[in-house]
């Protein structure tokens, strides 16, 4: 199938033949994530505390920072990652309204991404003894289940995500490409700062295959600099620019693969020839890009899902409970010795 092919609901009805019981959308783990995010971003913006914010989606990067730059990780978003969100809630939330002992409830999340198979084993991923998530494959690792499975994918029919997590807005759809997650975040800053539901829904400035993408904005009469990177060595360059004292961003998104998720390790492998033909990275970014546009609702706090969970469970971005379930800490990690 083409690159960029939204496979989406084929995938629901693959997962659905290989024996899971249920099929959620990380994308509503995503919209959970911008809503703790935009809210954290927001504290500190107005308190002037820790800033610049960066974000912790990417457990590469995160780990990266906790081994070579322990000294800035209060700088670190404390948001857990969106798969991460999506099982802490399965557990708790999901597992209450359906009467199901959370210990019975078995969370596997498909990712393009190798670092989360690492991720989801952090001790600080447990809630009431219990991981989050209980396993991680990859999406080159599913396509291989589903070959053995002998199901025939192009021709399944399409099927829809289960209730209530998988409901999801073009905001979470946005995530997987590098600069996502800021224009995202930035979408649910820009209303709950102004107190008014804004037209503005793109921010070019922060979109493109770029490695690093500096811009300006104004939102709600506030000058925020941001800076969107991907790729280490990029992630390397921003952070000796804070350690430096000469950055004055105020957000800052880092990717640990170039590109962003799109382009993770555990992503499909491409031959040399249809690598050098196609810009893979743009395709994949392209698809995300219009699940967005046809999105019915583009800002993660405009979800019904999510306002009636926090309504039901959660009370507020920032409350206790969401602190509880939905953010992490972190710690100096030693490197490896190779």
């Amino acid at each position: 199938m083409d690159i960029g092919t939204n496979v989406t609901g084929k995938m629901i009805s693959a997962l659905k033949r290989i024996g899971f019981d249920r099929v959620f959308d990380t994308n509503t783990g995503a919209d959970f994530t911008i809503m703790e995010e935009a809210n954290e971003f927001i504290e500190r913006f107005t308190e002037n505390e820790n800033l610049p914010m960066i974000t912790s989606c990417s457990p590469g990067w995160v780990k990266f920072i906790e081994m070579n730059y322990p000294e800035l990780l209060p700088h670190l978003s404390s948001c857990k990652s969106p798969h991460q969100m999506l099982g802490s809630l399965l557990k708790t939330y999901y597992a209450k309204k359906e009467g199901i002992d959370p210990e019975k409830i078995y969370v596997v999340s498909i990712m393009p991404c190798i670092a989360k198979k690492f991720e989801r084993q952090k001790s600080e991923m447990k809630n009431n003894g219990l991981y989050d998530v209980d396993n991680v494959i990859t999406t080159r690792e599913l396509a291989k289940m589903i070959k053995q499975a002998n199901i025939d994918f192009i021709n399944l029919p399409d099927e829809t995500f289960d209730a209530p997590m998988g409901e999801a807005t073009g905001g979470g759809a946005i995530f997987g490409t590098t600069g996502g997650v800021m224009e995202a975040a930035l979408r649910t800053a820009q209303d709950t700062l102004t107190g008014k539901n804004l037209e503005k829904i793109e921010f070019e400035q922060v979109r493109g295959g770029e490695g690093i993408k500096r811009a300006s904005l104004n939102i709600a009469g506030k000058d925020i600099k941001v800076v969107a990177a991907s790729g280490l060595s990029n992630a390397r360059k921003i952070l000796e620019e804070i350690k430096s004292g000469k950055a004055d961003y105020q957000f800052v998104e880092i990717m640990a693969c170039p590109g962003g998720c799109v382009m993770g390790g555990g992503q499909p492998i491409k031959d040399s020839k249809t690598r050098s033909e196609v810009d893979i990275r743009k395709l994949r970014a392209d698809a995300l890009y219009s699940i967005d546009e046809k999105s019915v609702i583009r800002k993660s706090h405009e979800n019904e899902v999510v306002k009636q969970i926090y309504k039901e469970y959660l009370e507020k971005p920032g409350s206790y409970r969401a602190e509880k379930l939905l953010h992490t800490t972190y710690k100096k990690r030693e490197k490896y010795n190779i």
